[in-house]
């Protein structure tokens, strides 16, 4: 059987149907439509790409990866900060699976795609994994012994992680976040008057701008005490880097790797670290193994 699955973000959406083994059969996207009333798009899409795949072609259920908190008991998202606020009521399983037709899941994005990459990608040879996304913002998930680590609620949200005290008693950018998103860098870089932002800003600091290098170097130091506080909260074999930012691997996991050995456990002996091998497609993937490190398949 197959899964559609569906990465729901503030910009874009995009949808495909997933075979068992993670390979995506067939993939949809479009911008998000935020002025739309309801995000019945959902439903539509999942039934476009479905209709696209294939007639032969059955899927399981549906798992909707949001940018967001998600009650897992309740069944609901909680909070999204991204999304219109009239949807948020909405989001919820019941709500979307009589609209799909197909049983629905709700999935953090980041523990999506976290399941995703350790059975799938670059972690799939490891018991316990840790993911974690350096993009617009910061998000993280862990997979232990095959099984998404989570409560009642979507945790692990080291991005919101304080990691500057004084900062945060003053009501200023305090956070793993704050500190070393890719939006913090493009912020950053602004302010000492870059023009250059994304790849382009990432390309300079390759080519040795002393100022770019100094902006991105600090950043990815704040990144990487998220990856210190996952070290300690799971101690996983394997940490998985995603996200725009993240996947610059070469200007990345360098200063990664010193934050793990510096503060990490036992100086990070035994934690391997890699760069995420689906890319944006982690996610996506995720939906077909879903169920399963869920408790539910």
């Amino acid at each position: 059987m197959k899964t559609v699955s569906i990465d729901l973000g503030g910009t874009h959406c995009r949808a495909a149907v997933v075979d068992h083994d993670g390979t995506i059969v067939q993939r949809t996207q479009r911008l998000t439509p935020v002025s739309d009333p309801s995000p019945l798009f959902l439903a539509d899409m999942a039934r476009e790409v479905a209709e696209k795949a294939g007639s032969g072609v059955a899927a399981e259920g549906v798992v909707v990866g949001v940018p967001g908190i998600v009650d897992h008991e309740a069944e609901r998202l909680l909070l999204a900060p991204n999304l219109p606020a009239s949807w948020i009521p909405l989001l919820n399983e019941e709500w979307l699976a009589h609209h799909a037709g197909l049983p629905v899941s709700m999935a953090n994005d980041a523990d999506l795609a976290a399941v995703g990459e350790a059975t799938f990608g670059a972690g799939k040879d490891h018991r316990d994994v840790s993911y974690m996304t350096i993009s617009t913002g910061i998000g993280a998930g862990s997979v232990v012994g095959g099984r998404l680590v989570r409560g009642s609620r979507s945790g692990s949200e080291v991005g919101h992680l304080i990691i500057d005290r004084v900062a945060a008693a003053r009501g200023e950018a305090a956070t793993v976040e704050d500190h070393g998103s890719g939006t913090a860098i493009a912020r950053r870089a602004a302010q000492y008057g870059y023009a250059e932002s994304g790849s382009a800003f990432a390309d300079l600091v390759r080519s040795g701008d002393e100022g770019a290098v100094d902006i991105w170097t600090e950043a990815i130091e704040s990144a990487g005490l998220g990856v210190v506080a996952l070290a300690w909260m799971v101690l996983p074999s394997m940490i998985v880097i995603g996200g725009g930012v993240g996947r610059n691997e070469d200007i990345v996991q360098p200063i990664l790797a010193r934050q793990l050995k510096r503060f990490g456990p036992m100086g990070g002996d035994g934690i391997e670290l890699a760069t995420a091998a689906l890319g944006d497609d982690a996610a996506l993937a995720g939906g077909a193994a879903w169920w399963v490190a869920i408790g539910r398949g």
